[in-house]
């Protein structure tokens, strides 16, 4: 054992990419597995995580890492995308599909729910969540009474993704309240509990106890003695890094498949326009809430990437390959292809719309290059406007950047040039979700002081 290196493992487990990472008491990688599988169907043909490959793969990785001869693993913690419940029996079996997020959801249900609970605008303020279907995951539980009622009635308990995998590990049942807090419909901002709505349903039967998120169990397996999280929503993983480094006030743009704009030095409770612009709050992993604002903008990267792919004739990944020419940067966007920046500002768009790119001609533009510049120029004006909705007069002067699209220099000189008074970052954090999980319960599995520099700074400027 003493010449063992000291590690808390991390599962980080998003739609796309399954991962586990090892990192040692300085809080680097030490170990990485990572893999991908195929998504299976629902009752109803929809696209939803395959559970039992997430199951084995979990299980079977961590195994292997456990009995790794050079490390010795204290703790173990997990990240998570959100909105998304497994729902288990009285022996802990799961017994429905772990639904996709952007399944739709029934309209005569979602009117049924909002006339009973005082209309949609009052309903989400309370609950800082704007009305997004699925995505509000507490509506899944809505559905499944009313549309299932003898599967619901099977339900013991129904946890979010993380505290579900924490549950493979210690076969505790806990609910957290960063899944909790987290568009969900279940929380009660201005009383700081779940809404009315849960207890009148009956739906609080099927949530387990809170449990701290930055508190830890002890659960040995096998000869090892760890000290294991509840674990925590991603996007809510992600700002610990960013808490723990600095105290001046900023704001965290996360990009992946959603990029998020995280304000936790907004306090003013969220209006009625700020959710009609599809902002919201999360509730942080010490309970405090954060506002945010939420653009679909790596989903639409992604799709525009493909299509202009196949009008070029070129490979899906070929914008990788995009260097930022700033003269062509100049020229769009004085171009009437683009507009100007004053009229983008006052151009409200309805939440979770995409950019003007998906209505833009491909053949107006003489190459790839060309193309890809006007996309990230389109991308950026709503993420100027998502932005602005959470930076709201707040006293931010720093806004850092993570994620892909921090590695992306057309993005981040674009927002550098929309931001002009703030200080823009990106920012280089060895997976910070992943890191995010480790460093909430860093005092219970490691005694060493936190290190400094635990992020990577690149300024960008006008």
């Amino acid at each position: 054992m003493a010449n063992k290196t000291s590690v808390i493992a991390i599962f980080d487990i998003g739609k796309t990419n399954k991962k586990l990472f090892l990192f040692d008491e300085q809080y680097k990688i030490v170990l990485e597995k990572s893999t991908q599988f195929d998504e299976t169907k629902d009752e109803d043909g929809d696209n939803c995580e395959d559970l039992d490959l997430l199951n084995s793969w979990v299980t079977k990785t961590f195994e292997e890492v456990l009995n790794l001869p050079d490390f010795a693993i204290k703790a173990l913690n997990f990240s998570t995308y959100g909105a998304s419940f497994v729902h288990l029996n009285a022996d802990g079996e799961a017994i429905a599909p772990l639904y996709n997020y952007l399944k739709t959801y029934p309209e005569n249900l979602k009117k049924q729910f909002y006339d009973t609970y005082d209309g949609e605008q009052k309903f989400s303020q309370i609950s800082a969540s704007p009305v997004l279907g699925n995505l509000n995951s507490g509506m899944v539980l809505y559905r499944l009474k009313y549309e299932k009622p003898e599967l619901y009635a099977k339900i013991k308990y129904s946890l979010h993704l993380p505290q579900y995998l924490n549950f493979l590990f210690t076969g505790n049942y806990y609910s957290d309240i960063t899944s909790i807090g987290c568009h969900t419909n279940l929380w009660d901002f201005t009383k700081n509990t779940y809404h009315r709505w849960v207890h009148e349903e009956g739906v609080d039967e099927k949530l387990a106890p809170i449990f701290p998120s930055n508190q830890v169990q002890q659960k040995s397996i096998g000869e090892h003695e760890l000290q294991v999280g509840v674990g925590l929503h991603d996007s809510s993983a992600a700002l610990i890094p960013y808490l723990a480094s600095f105290t001046e006030p900023f704001i965290l743009l996360s990009t992946g498949t959603w990029c998020i704009s995280l304000n936790p030095f907004n306090h003013i409770p969220l209006s009625a326009e700020e959710l009609q612009y599809d902002c919201l709050s999360y509730m942080h992993y010490e309970g405090k809430p954060v506002k945010a604002s939420r653009l679909f903008a790596g989903y639409e990267h992604e799709q525009q990437t493909k299509r202009l792919a196949s009008h070029f004739n070129l490979a899906n990944d070929y914008y990788k390959t995009v260097k930022c020419d700033d003269e062509l940067l100049q020229a769009l966007r004085e171009s009437q292809l683009h507009g100007d920046d004053d009229h983008l500002r006052e151009a409200k768009r309805p939440p979770l719309q995409e950019s003007l790119f998906g209505s833009r001609d491909l053949t107006v533009f003489s190459n790839y290059e060309e193309a890809y510049h006007q996309l990230i120029i389109d991308i950026v004006a709503q993420q100027l406007i998502a932005t602005e909705l959470v930076l709201n007069n707040s006293p931010v002067k720093k806004l850092f950047v993570d994620g892909g699209f921090g590695k992306n220099e057309i993005f981040m000189k674009l927002l550098a040039m929309a931001f002009p008074t703030l200080e823009v970052y990106a920012a280089s954090v060895a997976q910070a979700t992943s890191l995010g999980a480790a460093l909430s319960i860093h005092k219970y599995w490691t005694a060493k002081a936190l290190p400094e520099n635990l992020i990577e700074l690149k300024h960008y400027q006008l």
